[in-house]
């Protein structure tokens, strides 16, 4: 691909409910670091969670030493015990 096609891909407009919808999903995805921090645990500890199943975190495309990671903040509340909010 060229440099002006990759201008034309990124120039796509998008609605504001989708721009909206992309921020949110954002904002309830959780990194390790953050969980653990939230948690009062190492992050090795959160990603040994992870790996055995006992926490659900979704698994991105990576390049280096270590898998990454994001917990959705649902599971987290879950965890806590925290009741969630009805809409």
């Amino acid at each position: 691909m060229t440099r002006s096609s990759d201008s034309v891909i990124e120039r796509q407009n998008y609605g504001a409910g989708e721009k909206a919808m992309a921020e949110e999903q954002r904002e309830d995805l959780l990194t390790v670091h953050e969980v653990a921090q939230r948690l009062r645990v190492d992050d090795t500890t959160v990603r040994r969670w992870i790996k055995s199943g006992a926490m659900e975190a979704v698994a991105l495309p990576h390049r280096g030493k270590r898998q990454a990671y994001r917990v959705k903040k649902t599971t987290l509340d879950t965890l806590l015990g925290k009741p969630l909010p009805i809409e």
